[in-house]
């Protein structure tokens, strides 16, 4: 057995990602102007665990209109959730992210938002690796002073859904339904 390649190690680390929707949503429209921007799980994910395990994927979101779609996708690619959050996802988040923390090797907290950096704190004395997913112009230094690795989330991560356009209606169309309906005589 040939020692000298990396070919040869098994990591078997469990990861858990939880995301700030609110926050992560912000900071990629931030940088697109375009709030029809969304990030690329497909591609995002699996750069993020690397040759990892995935143990769960938590979705948290303030408001009650969350897309179907991210449910079904969400759920159906990374047996992952979406949490509705009365308030700030912060507080659902790090109840979860302590709950998980003798639970996973890796938890991976996809936000730039300060107000992490006691969780961020908390978990790693409690023996977890903690790394960070978020926009580096919208993270805070600190956050990423804290976490054991940063991820930068880039261009690369999102897409722009194209906003449908409705064909213009022709001419004719518009006066015909603007006319008064003929009179029987």
């Amino acid at each position: 057995m040939d020692n000298t390649g990396s070919d040869n190690v098994l990591i078997s680390q469990s990861v858990a990602i939880l995301i700030d929707g609110n926050n992560i949503e912000r900071s990629i429209h931030s940088e697109t102007n375009k709030p029809n921007t969304m990030l690329n799980f497909d591609t995002l994910v699996p750069r993020l665990l690397g040759n990892r395990g995935l143990n769960r994927l938590i979705y948290f979101r303030e408001g009650k209109q969350i897309s179907t779609k991210l449910k079904e996708r969400l759920h159906s690619n990374y047996h992952g959730s979406v949490r509705p959050c009365h308030k700030s996802a912060d507080i659902p988040l790090s109840i979860k992210a302590t709950q998980l923390s003798n639970k996973v090797d890796t938890i991976i907290i996809m936000s730039g938002d300060s107000d992490f950096v006691e969780l961020v704190r908390h978990l790693k004395a409690e023996g977890v690796r903690v790394e960070i997913a978020a926009v580096p112009a919208t993270t805070s230094k600190y956050l990423v002073e804290e976490a054991d690795y940063f991820h930068e989330i880039t261009s690369d991560d999102w897409f722009t859904l194209e906003t449908k356009k409705s064909a213009p209606r022709k001419k004719s169309d518009r006066a015909r339904k603007q006319a008064p309906p003929a009179k029987k005589q």
